[in-house]
């Protein structure tokens, strides 16, 4: 499913408006991005959890020369599914 698909299928179940349920849509996605770069965790019960995890510098190899490399810390946005989200 793509965006705009999941903009129709809101729309459809929640009787609003293509363009209501866009801006919700965007609204979410823009809630969720502000916090995540806050270092907030987002939290939606029966649904799932954003939250950042952080990754220690660790060695590693360059693929193609296969010398030894360091690889850097980095924070990346985790998303754990909640118990309606599983499936079955």
């Amino acid at each position: 499913m793509n965006k705009k698909e999941l903009i129709h299928k809101v729309s459809t179940i929640s009787g609003l408006s293509i363009a209501d349920a866009e801006k919700a849509i965007k609204a979410y996605e823009e809630t969720i991005t502000e916090a995540m770069k806050a270092g907030e965790k987002v939290i939606s019960i029966g649904f799932g959890t954003f939250d950042i995890k952080q990754t220690a510098a660790r060695n590693g190899r360059n693929p193609q020369t296969g010398k030894p490399m360091i690889i850097p810390a980095k924070q990346t946005v985790r998303f754990r599914p909640g118990k309606n989200l599983e499936l079955k």
